[in-house]
């Protein structure tokens, strides 16, 4: 093709929009698409977040509430089925925007709330209750007193780029996705550069893959497009099997316009006439909105044969994986796609040269190439001016735990994490101060006080002994067990495990014996048991390295990691398990001692009838006993007992 058959190609595809709009092609086309963009409407539209963290919270209920307001009363009002904005505190989220007036956004509005939070406001009086803010934008009318959105703590230190339209947009609306600059990008692309050229360019502009490997993905492209075959494929990985992970799922349910136009970029880079998304089956609302978007860009013709006359050809096909977090390592990911078990298999020869069916196959993650329609529109300079150092562009992060703002945010790579924590996170919920944060259960990193200053970027968590994992970004107080944590860690890993090599599937299971042991009780071992868990925490350190060393796939070289780092940052920690027998948070169960203050004790007896273990021994009216031997430290007698007379150790 030409290069200036991209101008043909958007001419195209807003003709369709016009007239799939019934708009008047002869008139200003700016302001007949900012009708259909949203930044003009001619009716009242209210949104409502429809996404699976808003439905957990009840936004289904809210939205048909609204539905039901709506018919009730017979108001010509338009109700969009919208995104997620990030902010999962604040769901369900509702936002409402009159002719004329600012977009204004409430949040935590319930069923229960809906006629009178609607009454309020469609006489133009805002319900102050429920206000989170308001959307600026120079062609409307602003609300007196109303805070701007961009303006909050939560949103005023991110950078929202990749996740610019979620929220925002309404996630099925191929028309308002094209109208708001939607598909140039790939227009450009096909019409412009050839695959080689795209290669370059997305290597020059130092994106590096944000599935954990750094590695460049330009670079890791022409890999694929260098391979002489007959067939390439190219796959997106969206499984996110993370627990504390879920931003792959904001940006399918949100903003999959934006993902399609992104695969059909890369797909085209590579050579590939097939691209596939990877994801869980359990996500079954992203996936029904891809399908959507999907059959949408296909009447458009922007995927199949021979798109727009330019010789390309690129099916998207959406596959739904096993609830299984060796999915998401690539080799098994493709084992998966061929019907097979989700197995990992050694390397080399990498998927890049032998992949899919022995094809060819460029596996990237969700996030990764996102990035890539905003860079080919943007340019190599603009993306390079995001980040900080050798880390380009901005990151993705679930941020949860003990603080007091969470949900899903995007960061400029650079910001420090003392920052994201204090600023986006509101700071620490609770009584107990910060302990760490937990940077994805597959790298099982920590960050802790003294390296809370450490800045989101690949050599910074390098120097500090951690790397950025999924994304999830967990906060935990003091008032957290890390051995509990390393526990809790390497159980998911030994159920996680596909058991094909010896050092995963045996290691996981004795690494948690040996974690297990640290925290049960001395008088539940005898001897051999007693020597037996020392020899195993003298040869925990070991036994992890050489899991790391010698396991075939990521799943099982990461899986030592939490407690490694466990037995580097917290120390003191682990020693108080393991010499004292103490649990210094108070959570491991096994380790409390309970008994009881004789001079408290009224002989109520209430601790004797709640336990179940007939552990308690005593008279009425006379100070009762625990038999250490038998107590299970349930903590059954400590919540019956009114008198403070049960003591805890």
């Amino acid at each position: 093709m030409k290069s200036d058959d991209s101008d043909q190609i958007k001419q195209f595809l807003t003709e369709k929009v016009l007239r799939n709009f019934q708009r008047n092609q002869d008139s200003d086309l700016t302001r007949e698409l900012s009708f259909i963009s949203g930044e003009r409407i001619s009716k009242t539209v209210i949104y409502v977040g429809l996404t699976s963290c808003s439905i957990a919270a009840g936004a289904t209920k809210t939205y048909l509430a609204i539905k039901h307001y709506i018919n009730d009363n017979e108001i010509d009002v338009e109700l969009i089925k919208g995104g997620c904005n990030g902010y999962c505190k604040a769901e369900p989220v509702v936002d409402i925007q009159m002719p004329g007036k600012a977009r204004i956004s409430f949040q935590n509005v319930y069923h229960d709330d809906v006629p009178a939070f609607l009454d309020e406001i469609l006489n133009n009086s805002i319900p102050e209750k429920f206000l989170l803010g308001q959307y600026y934008n120079n062609l409307h009318q602003f609300w007196d007193g109303v805070p701007y959105i961009h303006e909050l703590p939560f949103f005023s230190h991110q950078k929202k780029i990749l996740t610019s339209n979620c929220g925002i947009n309404d996630p099925l609306s191929i028309s308002q996705y094209i109208a708001t600059g939607g598909y140039q990008a790939f227009a450009d692309t096909i019409a412009g550069h050839t695959p080689a050229d795209v290669c370059d360019i997305v290597e020059q502009s130092e994106l590096m893959g944000r599935g954990g490997g750094a590695f460049l993905a330009g670079k890791k492209w022409k890999i694929s497009l260098n391979t002489s075959s007959d067939q390439k494929y190219f796959i997106c990985n969206a499984v996110e099997s993370d627990p504390g992970s879920y931003m792959n799922r904001v940006i399918m349910e949100s903003d999959p316009h934006r993902l399609i136009e992104a695969i059909l970029i890369s797909a085209y880079a590579v050579g590939a006439s097939k691209a596939y998304i990877f994801t869980r089956g359990e996500f079954s609302l992203a996936i029904e909105r891809l399908n959507g978007a999907i059959k949408q860009a296909q009447d458009y013709g922007l995927t199949g044969h021979n798109i727009f006359d330019s010789g390309v050809n690129i099916d998207i096909i959406v596959m739904a994986g096993a609830r299984a977090f060796v999915c998401g390592e690539e080799t098994a990911l493709i084992n998966s796609i061929e019907g097979k078990r989700a197995m990992p298999v050694s390397k080399p020869p990498f998927p890049a040269v032998k992949g899919l069916w022995n094809k060819p196959t460029s596996v990237n993650n969700l996030e990764t190439i996102i990035n890539v329609p905003l860079i080919l529109k943007n340019g190599i300079e603009w993306f390079k001016s995001l980040g900080y150092e050798s880390s380009k562009g901005t990151k993705l992060f679930t941020l949860s735990g003990k603080v007091k703002n969470f949900g899903c945010i995007e960061v400029e790579m650079g910001m420090s994490f003392r920052k994201i924590i204090d600023e986006i996170g509101g700071g620490i919920k609770g009584e107990y101060p910060f302990k760490a944060i937990i940077l994805g259960i597959n790298s099982g990193s920590y960050i802790t006080e003294k390296s809370l200053d450490t800045r989101v970027d690949f050599n910074d968590l390098r120097s500090v002994g951690s790397q950025l994992g999924s994304g999830a970004c967990v906060v935990v107080a003091q008032d957290t067990c890390m051995l509990d944590l390393a526990k809790f860690f390497t159980n998911f890993f030994k159920n996680e495990s596909c058991g094909k090599c010896i050092p995963c599937r045996e290691g996981t299971a004795l690494m948690l014996e040996i974690i297990e042991a640290t925290t049960r009780k001395p008088s539940k071992e005898n001897t051999l048991q007693t020597l037996e868990r020392f020899k195993g925490i003298m040869q925990l350190k070991s036994l992890a390295e050489v899991m790391k060393d010698t396991s075939l796939c990521s799943l099982g070289k990461s899986a030592p990691n939490a407690i490694l780092n466990t037995l580097s940052n917290f120390k003191t920690e682990f020693d108080a398990h393991v010499f004292e027998r103490k649990c210094p948070a108070g959570v491991c169960r096994e380790l409390r001692t309970y008994s009881i203050d004789v001079d408290m004790c009224t002989g109520c007896t209430a601790c004797f009838k709640k336990c179940p273990v007939d552990a308690i021994i005593g008279s009425p009216r006379q100070p009762h006993f625990i038999v250490q031997e038998k107590c299970i430290a349930c903590n059954a007698c400590f919540e019956a007992c009114k008198f403070n007379a049960v003591v805890v150790d």
